[in-house]
Order: structure tokens, then sequence, then C-alpha cells
């Protein structure tokens, strides 16, 4: 069925290497296959996502279209901490629209959107409690980051969250409490 050709590498991509697939995030290119499907020869990237225990098969010539993309670069990567540690940007529109657009930006494998819905859901312990929904969402794009920038900067995933949180803490003030301060701050 699958007759695996030897080829290591294809438009810019190569065995063993990490990349980005946008619906799934980091993942490790296996293999490149050759498999024949309804009599059409394919070639296929074999990609591995560890975490989620999930092996991926992309055609060659679709990559572009899905959006697969090397690893950000370090500039990236300190460009999304820079995301997160400002100010939250939240649209004052129904949560079901900012949920969608929170999941089209995780789902873009765009680092830099994804930082922004980490920065924007991001809740300090003296912030009202979040919606279940909401933390899904942020659990989500935090993981997705803290994938990535592991990958980068070959840190444990654990370290990489802590990375991103350290950074979350300088961002602005959060909360009732922080509100107080700036209106005191104010008089």
């Amino acid at each position: 069925m699958a007759t695996v050709k030897k080829t290591t590498q294809r438009h810019g991509f190569k065995t063993g290497e990490y990349i980005v697939y946008p619906a799934h995030g980091v993942g490790q290119i296996t293999a490149i296959e050759e498999q024949e499907v309804a009599g059409h020869k394919l070639e296929l990237f074999v990609i591995n996502f560890e975490q989620d225990k999930l092996t991926l098969r992309v055609p060659v010539s679709k990559i572009e279209s899905a959006g697969m993309r090397k690893l950000s670069e370090s500039q990236t990567i300190d460009k999304a901490l820079k995301t997160v540690s400002g100010r939250a940007r939240i649209k004052r529109t129904m949560w079901s629209r900012r949920a969608q657009e929170y999941e089209a930006k995780i789902n873009s494998g765009d680092l830099i959107a994804i930082s922004e819905v980490v920065r924007d859901l991001y809740r300090s312990e003296n912030q009202p409690e979040q919606s279940y929904s909401e933390r899904q969402l942020y659990e989500a794009a935090l993981d997705r980051m803290a994938r990535e920038i592991s990958s980068v900067n070959k840190i444990s995933t654990t370290e990489a969250v802590v990375l991103v949180e350290k950074y979350l803490a300088k961002g602005p003030r959060r909360g009732p409490k922080a509100e107080e301060a700036e209106q005191e701050e104010a008089a």
C-alpha cells in the first residue's frame, strides 16, 4: 500500500525537523512517504504530534494551503512574549463572537495572534473567575504558545509556561484591586 520513498527533504522541510501545523501546533516531520491513492501517486509529509499522540499525513502539495510553517525565529518569540505583557484588548462584543475570533487566532498558527489570545484571556489571582469556555481557550492558546517556545528555546514545555506566566505577571496590573490603585494614583 504505502511505499516509503527515502526522501529527506521537500519544499524546505526535512525529516526530523519540528514544524508548526496551525490546526495542531508543533509537530515533528518523521518521514516523507509516497502513497498511491485512487491511482494517483501522492507525496506526503508524515508529522507526529507527540503530546496529542497523533500522526498526520499531509500531501506535500497542501502544505501551503494548510499553513504549515517552520518554527518561529527567536525575534518572533521575543515579540510574542512582549505581546503577553501588554495591556489586554478585549472587544465589547458578545462572548460567542469573541470566542470564535480567539479560536480562529489559535488555529491560525500565528504565534503573535496566539500570544494576543493568551494576553486577553489571562486572569491573575485577584481577578474574577473565568468561565469554563474562557479557561479552555486560554489553556489551548497557552499550550500552543508554550510548545513553540519550548521547541525554539530547547526547554521543557513546563519551563516555557513558567516563562510566559512571568511575562504575563509583568503586564499592567489587572483586576479590581489594580483599578482601585490606578484611581488612587490618578487622584
